[in-house]
C-alpha cells in the first residue's frame, strides 16, 4: 500500500468554492505547518477558492467551530468543505486518545448532519518525530494531503449534484 492516497500533482480547479480550515494553536510549530501547506495546496489545487481559517485554542475546541460553519445558511456563505487540522501527543495517560476519539466523531457527526466534506487531520502521534514527518516533511505531509482530500470530495459532491 502506498503512503501517497492521492494522485501526485492533482489537476487545479477554476470554480469557486468556499473552503475553511479549523486548526489548534496547540503545538504551534506543527500546526502552523499543518495550516501553511493546506493553505498552499489549496491555493494550487482550487485556485479560485475563498480559504477561510479559524485558530482554535487546542483540538478539543476544533468540533465546535467545525460545527458553527457548518450550520451557516445559504445567505451566509455555507462553506463547501472543512479541514481539520492539529496535533496531539500522546503522553502517559490515556487523555489524548480520549480527546482524539471525541474529535472523531464530532467530526464525522458534523460531516453527516450537514453533508458538507470534513477533512479530518487532527493528528494522533506518539511523539515529535512523528509530528514533524507529518507536519513540516514532504513525504508524508498531512495538510497537503488534507488539501487533496477536500479537492477529491468537492469532485464527488460536484459529481453527485451536477446542477449546483
Amino acid at each position: 500500500m502506498s503512503d501517497q492516497a492521492f494522485p501526485a500533482n492533482p489537476e487545479p480547479d477554476s470554480t469557486a468554492r468556499h473552503i475553511v480550515i479549523v486548526a489548534s494553536q496547540y503545538n504551534p510549530r506543527f500546526t502552523d505547518g499543518l495550516v501553511n501547506s493546506a493553505q498552499a495546496e489549496l491555493a494550487r489545487l482550487l485556485p479560485q477558492a475563498k480559504i477561510e481559517v479559524h485558530r482554535v485554542p487546542g483540538a478539543f475546541e476544533i468540533p465546535v467551530v467545525v460545527e458553527a460553519v457548518c450550520q451557516k445558511t445559504a445567505n451566509s456563505d455555507k462553506p463547501d468543505a472543512v479541514i481539520a487540522l492539529g496535533v496531539i501527543i500522546r503522553g502517559s495517560t490515556a487523555h489524548a486518545d480520549l480527546i482524539a476519539a471525541t474529535i472523531t466523531d464530532s467530526l464525522q457527526r458534523s460531516a453527516l448532519d450537514h453533508l458538507i466534506p470534513v477533512i479530518h487531520e487532527v493528528l494522533l502521534l506518539d511523539n515529535e518525530k512523528q509530528a514533524e514527518e507529518r507536519a513540516l516533511g514532504s513525504q508524508l505531509n498531512r495538510g497537503i494531503e488534507s488539501a487533496q482530500a477536500a479537492a477529491a470530495m468537492l469532485k464527488v459532491f460536484a459529481n453527485l449534484n451536477p446542477e449546483s
